[in-house]
């Protein structure tokens, strides 16, 4: 027991450890332009966001048709190479991110990043904002394997199994992430100023909080 109600927890990171969306849309207005379409307007970005790089694409694409396969392929490598190079222009943590990570761990929890976007983006994001050494493991898309993604709990079982065990809660901002962790048998916490596909009280999170200052007090309580 470390005295805190949870052992472990961890959190998706497109939308609720960092805001990543004005360089998540460069990186797609960048693929859409190689194809000849018409950039997304920055306001219609955040729709797009959520279940992963491929599907943000396939998303931005639908307005104006899809395109055969070896073409989304190619479009989609690009998306990836540009956003590489591109990855930290303007993401940072949202406000209260580093106070609230350390203050876990301050009382002995062990972090984690579990995402549905490319394990080596995410940890390179990680890495150019200092953020990697709070955490024992960074989850990707990726790296379980084809279609062992959220809202699949498999992810979110490796996790636990890497952490050693023990209590534990998930932290998200879109459905992809609270049917995961009610998937993994996890209470979830939904931040509202995320990348909400759903109203954030809409989500089916078993609490929602508007800042990070809320969270451990939450935590707290469930």
């Amino acid at each position: 027991m470390n005295g805190f109600p949870f052992d472990i927890v961890g959190f998706d990171l497109d939308g609720t450890l960092l805001d990543t969306e004005a360089d998540l849309g460069a990186a797609v207005n960048h693929a859409l332009a190689q194809a000849g379409r018409a950039p997304v307007p920055a306001s219609e970005v955040r729709g797009l966001i959520g279940g992963g790089g491929r599907k943000m694409l396939a998303r931005a694409l639908e307005k104006d048709g899809a395109i055969p396969d070896a073409d989304f392929a190619a479009l989609y490598a690009e998306l990836l190479r540009f956003y590489a190079e591109n990855i930290a222009v303007h993401t940072q943590p949202y406000p209260g991110t580093v106070a609230m990570l350390d203050a876990l761990a301050a009382r002995g929890v062990k972090l984690a990043v579990v995402t549905n976007k490319l394990e080596s983006l995410a940890v390179q994001v990680l890495d150019l904002l200092d953020l990697t050494p709070r955490f024992y493991t960074v989850i990707g898309g990726d790296t379980m394997g084809p279609g062992r993604v959220k809202p699949a709990p498999d992810q979110l079982d490796e996790m636990i199994a890497r952490g050693g065990g023990g209590r534990t809660a998930y932290v998200g901002d879109t459905t992809y992430d609270t049917r995961a962790a009610r998937a993994a048998g996890l209470p979830c916490v939904a931040v509202s100023f995320g990348f909400n596909d759903l109203p954030a009280s809409e989500l089916g999170a078993s609490v929602v909080i508007d800042h990070y200052d809320d969270l451990i007090g939450v935590l707290e309580r469930l």
